[in-house]
């Protein structure tokens, strides 16, 4: 019975974190924070700046149709996530963690899409100077860990795949 229970003792803990944090620091951000207006938080390296994104990720926009065209992208992906959740091994904690992040980070961005049209709240601003990275959030940073702890998963499994079906073949090679 532990080794059944194994992955989910880590996705839901996690999802439920990544989730609740997520919402917590955004009501933060908009009871503490003016729109638009640095604030230092580790000198100007760190910087809380609330602002709100109709746009996807890094900007992207699809005009007019960004909201239902992203709400409706972000329920596909959770499905997508959730059906290679559960076709995990029962012991795959790492699979169960990547998910989770994933998971939790875009239902907390979904929230923000589905219950108003401002759009997502991001008050996490990074960088030196005016060389500033995109402001985001925690589901943000859940959902860019997730995925990247995600593929890299992907592919050591696929690598050993191939290794153990006897191919040792080197892709690229002309």
């Amino acid at each position: 019975m532990p080794l059944l229970l194994r992955k989910a003792r880590v996705f839901w803990p996690l999802l439920l974190v990544m989730l609740l944090s997520d919402c917590a620091t955004k009501r933060w951000a908009e009871t503490h924070l003016i729109e638009n207006t640095p604030e230092p938080a580790v000198g100007e390296f760190l910087r809380w700046t609330l602002a709100y994104n109709q746009a996807g990720a890094m900007g992207v926009s699809f005009g007019s149709a960004s909201r239902p065209f992203l709400i409706l992208a972000t329920l596909l992906a959770l499905a997508a996530l959730t059906r290679l959740y559960r076709a995990g091994a029962q012991r795959d904690a790492a699979l169960a963690a990547a998910t989770a992040l994933v998971i939790g980070g875009a239902l907390g961005n979904l929230i923000d899409r589905v219950r108003w049209t401002g759009g997502v709240v991001d008050f996490i601003d990074v960088g030196i100077g005016a060389s500033r990275f995109w402001i985001f959030n925690i589901a943000d940073a859940g959902v860019t860990l997730g995925a990247a702890l995600l593929g890299w998963l992907l592919w050591r499994r696929n690598r050993i795949t191939q290794s153990s079906e006897g191919g040792s073949q080197k892709i690229g090679n002309a």
